[in-house]
């Protein structure tokens, strides 16, 4: 072979390699003050591209994502990425227990793959309450061509964000949690960050084709509320919830919790005109309201002034919670924690039960979790862990596996909460809710299984009534009022990841913790070294890089 032929068939080589690496996709984002008025009040928002809700990831299972932030705020931000499970990267989770933030007039590139979770998801800023005023966008992860979704591609898909919200600005709601006092309730509700005057005269957000079926992806990237959403004159086929296909039950309504998101079919089946897509707060004693106006092209009228009902009190989401139902004949790729899909016949290794509790520490509002109120670190925990530096910046389990109720006057301990967890565990998880409001939670580096909510305290013969054929797969899971949530995963994810309330004043205020999850390994097999990029901060920003990971 002379040199000539060599070179060509080497460069194909290369090529093909290139060719054979699942595909990239790249983003280059700007993140800034604006002024718009979503509730008809001007104040300052936080735009990305200029845009609110930001711009949104459309892609597909197994791509690469990369994303390069600019913070030209005058604060440190940093973006988490819900419900991507970061495979074996926490690295690029996005806290502050993972990451140090990035500071103003710097940037920071993640670089992740979605892996198959085909479903709706989104970003939004962890530090400080940067998400009260935005930052926020949508993330669709689609199937590959050759993984069938269990419904016939819609018409046309949208992006639907319900948020209560406040006219405040972030530093304004911050001081005033800083100072130990409540935020108080929102002054209102947005649908993708507007608030319709349902009077005939708004612009239309979406339009519909007569005869055509449409996909609507919801999430609730709110602070504090539950929202019910409907459609008038419209029904609703659920086919997805945070990447698990469900059981394609029809819905009048549906309530969509804080961190939740979901996909509804919608078909154009009634009278070409115009409809309201309705958005209510649930829960609260004077609901707000907001209306998004669905036109069909070819439709003339205006909608009713009529707008559909919202349901009434916990009993009926409860309800409507149990009809949710994985759909085990799907062909599509699924969410699959814990290596089977019997996750009903699995021995369980640990159970953690965590109790909420609130009271004040020096005369100012906490929330916390087995009487610890969670409070961030300088030195991020995942950094400390890495550097060997553990013991300078956190303890392991300051709560125990076992809530003991308090018989006197023990007081909430602030520090950093973090559970040490065993890799491959197969863990059950209870969380009580023992307030008069409803919860919201979020486990981030996994999907669980979401066996039951029930009313009263949880106790080990509760078990016989858990769901275990068919609970949806998911990342978040409510509790009513004076109840209590099962939930049952497999830590065989190794890193660090968050438990954390999706009510933006209880995280803020304490109401979350962090699993460590350790590979006794310590090989490249079970978790990605530190990217190269990472920024440092706190004790170990000056120390020597450690060993890194290899096979």
């Amino acid at each position: 072979m002379d040199r000539l032929n060599f070179v060509l068939l080497l460069l194909f080589s290369c090529l093909v390699k290139v060719h054979g690496e699942d595909p990239y996709l790249f983003f280059d984002w700007n993140v800034t003050y604006g002024t718009i008025s979503p509730l008809g009040v001007p104040q300052q928002v936080i735009l990305i591209n200029g845009q609110f809700p930001g711009p949104k990831i459309n892609c597909t299972s197994n791509n690469n994502i990369v994303v390069n932030v600019f913070n030209q705020l005058d604060e440190p931000f940093l973006l988490t990425w819900n419900g991507i499970q970061q495979r074996k990267n926490s690295w690029q989770e996005g806290t502050l227990g993972t990451n140090c933030p990035i500071l103003p007039g710097k940037n920071f590139t993640y670089h992740f793959q979605v892996k198959d979770q085909i479903g709706s998801y989104y970003y939004y800023p962890t530090t400080a309450l940067h998400r009260a005023t935005g930052g926020y966008g949508p993330i669709s992860i689609h199937s590959r061509l050759l993984i069938p979704v269990p419904f016939d591609s819609p018409e046309e898909e949208f992006s639907v964000f319900v948020s209560d919200w406040y006219t405040k600005s972030h530093k304004t709601l911050r001081s005033i949690l800083d100072e130990g006092r409540s935020i108080g309730r929102p002054e209102g509700i947005i649908i993708n960050g507007k608030n319709g005057k349902g009077d005939g005269k708004d612009e239309p957000m979406f339009s519909m084709v007569f005869g055509k079926t449409y996909r609507y992806r919801f999430c609730n990237v709110g602070m504090k509320d539950s929202i019910n959403v409907r459609f008038q004159g419209h029904t609703m086929k659920l086919v997805e919830m945070e990447g698990s296909h469900t059981v394609q039950n029809m819905y009048e309504s549906l309530d969509i919790h804080l961190g939740q998101c979901l996909s509804v079919l919608v078909t154009a089946d009634q009278e070409p005109k115009d409809y309201f897509l309705v958005a209510s707060s649930r829960f609260t004693k004077e609901p707000h309201i907001a209306t998004a106006t669905i036109r069909y092209t070819n439709g003339k009228d205006p909608a009713s002034p009529e707008l559909p009902k919202a349901p009434e009190g916990w009993e009926w989401s409860l309800n409507q919670f149990r009809s949710f139902r994985w759909n085990l004949t799907a062909s599509a790729a699924r969410p699959n924690p814990q290596g089977s899909y019997h996750y009903g016949q699995i021995n369980i290794t640990r159970t953690i039960r965590l109790v909420s509790t609130a009271g004040d520490v020096d005369g100012k509002r906490r929330y916390a979790i087995n009487g610890v109120s969670h409070v961030d670190p300088i030195t991020p925990i995942k950094l400390a862990e890495l550097y060997g530096v553990a013991d300078k910046v956190f303890k392991y389990d300051l709560i125990k596996d076992e809530y003991i109720a308090p018989s006197g006057n023990e007081k909430i301990t602030l520090a950093p909460n973090v559970v040490n967890a065993t890799y491959r565990n197969f863990v059950e998880i209870i969380l009580e809710n023992h307030e008069k409001s409803v919860q919201s939670w979020h486990l981030a580096g996994y999907n669980f299984f979401a066996v039951a909510i029930e009313a009263g305290r949880w106790k080990p013969e509760r078990r016989q009534n858990y769901n275990l054929l068919d609970a949806v797969s998911r990342n978040t899971i409510q509790v009513y009022p004076n109840s209590w949530a099962a939930i049952m995963t497999t830590l065989d994810n190794a890193g660090l990841w968050n438990l954390r309330s999706n009510s933006l004043e209880r995280q803020y205020l304490g109401h979350q913790l962090y699993f460590s999850v350790l590979s006794p390994s310590c090989s490249l097999k079970d978790e990605y070294n530190m990217p190269d990029n990472d920024i440092l901060c706190g004790i170990i920003k000056d120390l020597p890089l450690p060993k890194p990971y290899s096979i």
